[in-house]
């Protein structure tokens, strides 16, 4: 029997999402949402593109009907607003916690056994409102925030050296924003450090942009955010669990005392397999690099208070 993705949200992202898991064949996709016409549109021109695509994975769109979500293997949320010019993260934090609120209470009564990929931001708070709204296992609901960044930071060390990306392994830890930790000690091109391929101002530089990474590409853009990249970082993730792959990723996840943080979602690598997280890698880190992890844990921890605030 053929494995279903359900995609909340026909923006940018989600189409793009439905289109990669159908184009890989790694599902049939539901692609939902409130907007009349919209995700029914959208995926009758993705199945019009797959006999050229040569992909026999089935896309519906729906409008509000959340029983089309029933027995899901994975749920992907990308719905809520998207960060406009000027726009930080936390300006999204009371319209975004509603819109997943709401959603993942649908979801829940429907697929109660599915996996949520949270994608909708700030990401690592809205994880914390889908875990709470569930009442799902903690393995059960997922950020998707450092395989993206992780992949802008492998994309910046590939462009700075002129390599492939395929030989560039990068770690990226911590929030999804400006306090996210990457990891060059970690990072490495075909096994080699680029501490040992770069020097010092080079890696800040690299370093600094992949923190920048969305605010540099909303600046372009003027009129919305990325969605290329966020797309295939859900997808590599929802492929990992699908097909059971033991795949180590950087996902935003609850803790329950690894690496010194207790009740937080925040990104550090972990092992998809079927069950969703089946393991949480510790590394060793380095006094500084612990000193910026548990920077990034304290500006996630002020998301998760404001929310409590507002919903008071």
């Amino acid at each position: 029997m053929k494995k279903k993705v359900t995609v909340v949200g026909a923006g940018n992202v989600g189409a793009t999402a439905a289109m990669r898991v159908a184009e890989k064949e790694l599902a049939d996709v539901v692609l939902l949402d409130i907007l009349e016409g919209i995700p029914a549109g959208k995926a009758l021109d993705l199945m019009e593109a797959a006999p050229v695509e040569k992909h026999d994975s089935q896309v519906t769109g729906i409008t509000g009907d959340y029983s089309a979500a029933k027995d899901s293997d994975i749920v992907i949320i990308t719905a809520g607003i998207a960060r406009k010019p000027g726009m930080s993260r936390d300006d999204l934090l009371s319209t975004n916690m509603k819109i997943v609120d709401s959603v993942t209470r649908e979801i829940a009564s429907v697929a109660p056994e599915t996996v949520l990929i949270i994608v909708s931001n700030p990401l690592d708070a809205m994880c914390h409102v889908a875990y709470d709204a569930s009442g799902f296992p903690k393995n059960r609901v997922i950020g998707m925030a450092g395989v993206l960044d992780s992949a802008r930071f492998r994309t910046f060390i590939a462009m700075e050296l002129g390599v492939s990306v395929e030989n560039v392994h990068a770690f990226v830890l911590g929030g999804h924003g400006d306090t996210m930790v990457p990891l060059p000690r970690y990072s490495t091109v075909a096994g080699i450090p680029i501490t040992e391929l770069l020097p010092e101002d080079r890696i800040d530089s690299i370093v600094q942009r992949t923190r920048q990474g969305g605010a540099e590409i909303v600046g372009l853009l003027k009129t919305g955010s990325a969605f290329y990249a966020p797309a295939s970082a859900a997808v590599q993730m929802a492929e990992a669990i699908l097909k059971d792959k033991k795949m180590i990723l950087p996902c935003a996840a609850c803790l329950e005392g690894e690496y010194g943080i207790k009740d937080l979602f925040i990104g550090v690598p972990v092992k998809l397999g079927a069950g969703g997280i089946e393991e949480i890698i510790q590394i060793t880190l380095t006094a500084d690099e612990e000193k910026a992890l548990h920077n990034s844990a304290a500006a996630v921890e002020a998301l998760v208070a404001d929310m409590k605030r507002l919903k008071q």
